[in-house]
């Protein structure tokens, strides 16, 4: 997949998470397997983006706070994993993509300010709807090109960085898949805390635990 391609791809799907639509498309379980597939390997983008989905459960996006933009993260996360097949690919990448979830947040509340900027002023009176729609239509067209500037950096900054270094990783898949798990694990234990911790959530734990075992005998 291009650069250009994962651009694209990466801002529609940033559009998603706010602007347009919210149709959870975005989420990393399906922003993975969108970009693995088109990549080349759906299961290995899949793989991804369930990582990173696990990883990123911890942030609510709620209110005003600045929290990790997994659309353009998994993206990132998911071609990098779907074009090289090697089990230091898929580490680089979920570690890459987690990074890239962090800029894209604080890229969000960059264009929020711009956004403040450019809406038109509620105290003026007799504001034209044509410069409402006009002012509205602008901020979308600028998520969708933060989206892709964010996603196209991120893939060319992850092939450098795999073909540099991936080979120089010691695991293999199956070892490598259950050592993102067990990181992913203490975000999960962070959102059960959210939930009312042990004590109040503990048929919660089991089930997740027991579905983890068994997706760790499946998967690899």
């Amino acid at each position: 997949m291009t650069i250009l391609g994962a651009s694209l791809l990466g801002g529609a799907l940033a559009l998603d998470a706010t602007s347009v639509g919210q149709l959870m498309v975005s989420r990393p379980l399906v922003a993975g397997l969108i970009a693995g597939s088109l990549a080349g390997d759906p299961r290995a983008g899949f793989m991804a983006g369930v990582i990173l989905e696990i990883y990123l459960l911890v942030a609510f996006p709620v209110g005003g706070a600045r929290f990790p933009e997994g659309a353009t993260a998994t993206v990132v996360a998911a071609v990098t994993a779907a074009t090289y097949p090697e089990p230091g690919s898929l580490a680089l990448a979920v570690g890459l993509g987690l990074v890239w979830g962090q800029l894209g947040g604080w890229s969000i509340s960059a264009m929020r300010t711009l956004n403040g900027l450019i809406a038109p002023d509620p105290v003026r009176p007799a504001v034209p709807p044509a410069r409402v729609v006009s002012a509205h239509l602008l901020a979308v067209l600028l998520d969708f090109v933060r989206g892709a500037l964010m996603t196209g950096s991120g893939v060319w900054f992850a092939r450098l960085a795999v073909e540099r270094l991936a080979g120089r990783w010691p695991l293999g898949l199956p070892d490598t898949t259950g050592l993102l798990l067990v990181g992913a694990a203490v975000s999960v234990g962070i959102l059960l805390q959210s939930f009312g911790g042990f004590r109040r959530r503990r048929v919660l734990f089991v089930t997740g635990l027991a579905l983890g075992m068994l997706g760790g005998v499946l998967l690899p």
